[in-house]
Parts: structure tokens; sequence; C-alpha cells
């Protein structure tokens, strides 16, 4: 059977558009967070005085801090995703084609040989699509636990706003 790099190519393509989707969602999680912490500390006095001594919205804004710095974190984690893997060195790799081979010249002349070979050619692409395929489980595991807890962050405010209103 014939090995089309297109194919290859393309992947790697939608690997990409995936990786820049899930970023896009963990800035715009981290955005409303940004947001809303910014309009609560402009306007702390106030919410100070508003909680007084109610223990209950003075716990449920804690658990509402603890929820916003826990999706934040998450946020970051997608930013930054750390895999663990012991791969060989490879061409398509930026930090091995960066560092891995040498000088420029032993890197031309690696690539050129690698894109030479149809079988390590192929292998090494695969290899690339696996690893960014794991980069972007990570990114989206990191968004969805993001979500939850902004979504947690976001229910905990109602109750607050709830328990206010019933003062």
């Amino acid at each position: 059977m014939a090995h089309d790099p297109n194919n290859y190519w393309e992947q790697l393509e939608r690997l990409e558009k995936l990786i820049r989707a899930s970023e896009l969602k963990a800035g715009v999680i981290f955005s409303f967070h940004s947001l809303i912490l910014g309009l609560f500390i402009d306007r702390l006095d106030f919410f100070q005085e508003a909680f007084g001594g109610n223990y209950v919205l003075i716990i449920l804004a804690c658990l509402w801090i603890f929820c916003v710095l826990i999706s934040i974190y998450y946020c970051f984690k997608c930013f930054m995703p750390r895999i663990e893997t012991k791969n060989k060195k490879n061409v398509f790799f930026f930090r091995d084609a960066a560092y891995g081979f040498g000088t420029i010249d032993e890197y031309t002349k690696k690539l050129m040989d690698v894109c030479s070979s149809k079988t390590e050619f192929f292998e090494m692409l695969s290899e690339q699509i696996y690893v960014e395929s794991m980069i972007i489980d990570k990114k989206f595991t990191s968004v969805q636990k993001s979500l939850r807890f902004f979504a947690a962050s976001f229910i905990i405010i109602i109750f607050i706003l709830l328990v206010w209103v019933m003062i």
C-alpha cells in the first residue's frame, strides 16, 4: 500500500488547529476570570461591608476564590502541558531540529537522508503526529477541568447572590 505524505501533513495541520482551539478556549476562560476578579477587587470595600460577619457568605466567597484559582491553574496548564516521553531524535520536532543534530549542515544532511528514505520519513511523521496528539489530549483535559471549576465558581456566585438577597 502506497503512503501519501499529504495525509500525514494534513493530519499535522489538523492537530495544530486543535492546539490553537484549546489555547483559545483557555484564553477565553482566563479572560472571564480576569474580568470578574478585577470587578471583585475593585469593589472589595463594598463586599467587606456586604458580607459583614455572615459566615455563610464568607465561606461561599472562599469556595468561589478557590474554584477560580484552580480554574486559572488549569488554564495555565493548557498553555504549558508537560509530556513525559523519551523519544528518539526526530527531524520534525522543533526542539530536535534546533538542537538535536549539531550544526545546520548536519541537520540539513539528516533531513535529506530522512526524506530520501520513505520508511524513516513516514516513521518520523508518525512520531510527530503521536506526540502532538498527546499534547492535544493534555491541553483539552486541562481546558475541561478549567471549565468545570469555572462552572462551579459561577454556581457559587449564584448561591452567594441568593444568600445575600435572603439576608
